[in-house]
């Protein structure tokens, strides 16, 4: 069962990556072209500003549950790899699996929400002379939320059954 669990985790974090990696690339090519249509053309565009903000929350969003699974997150291990190994782990399983899971599970849910609310109302940046649509953008953070919130549940039950960071490489 869990694994099963954590290959659909897994899955759902390297296909969130994926889509951070496309907000990447936009990213980059939107700011490429901003600079040569302002500095070479002077013919600033009048959506630079909003693409660049949407695709680096995109890529964070996308990209962190990606991070988790690969153990490539900066942690502070002073005190952990003073404490006994069992005890290590239950720290990690309740910290993952019973308090930041609940409360990304919680922020997914109002991210989903918003999302629909702003697809349903054609919601538009308001303060952007652009005025894009934000559905797109509210559900990259839909998407990335949730896939945090299955990737911290997955690693809070490998805790708790005291499966370390070599272990979970296989699955």
């Amino acid at each position: 069962m869990l694994n099963a669990l954590t290959r659909f985790a897994n899955g759902v974090s390297w296909c969130a990556s994926q889509l951070a990696s496309v907000a990447a690339a936009v990213l980059t090519v939107a700011m490429v072209y901003e600079v040569l249509a302002r500095y070479v053309f002077d013919a600033p565009t009048v959506w630079a500003f909003d693409v660049a903000y949407m695709a680096n929350g995109a890529v964070f969003l996308l990209g962190v549950a990606y991070v988790l699974r690969e153990d490539a997150h900066i942690r502070i291990d002073v005190l952990r790899n003073r404490l006994p190994a069992r005890f290590s782990h239950g720290v990690q399983g309740v910290a993952y699996l019973l308090v930041l899971a609940p409360f990304f599970g919680m922020l997914s849910w109002i991210a989903a929400s918003h999302t629909w609310r702003a697809w349903v109302r054609h919601e538009v940046e308001t303060v952007s002379p652009w005025a894009p649509l934000m559905w797109p953008f509210y559900l990259c953070f839909a998407i990335g939320l949730t896939a945090l919130t299955l990737q911290l549940a997955v690693e809070g039950l490998r805790a708790f059954r005291g499966l370390d960071s070599d272990a979970k490489k296989d699955h």
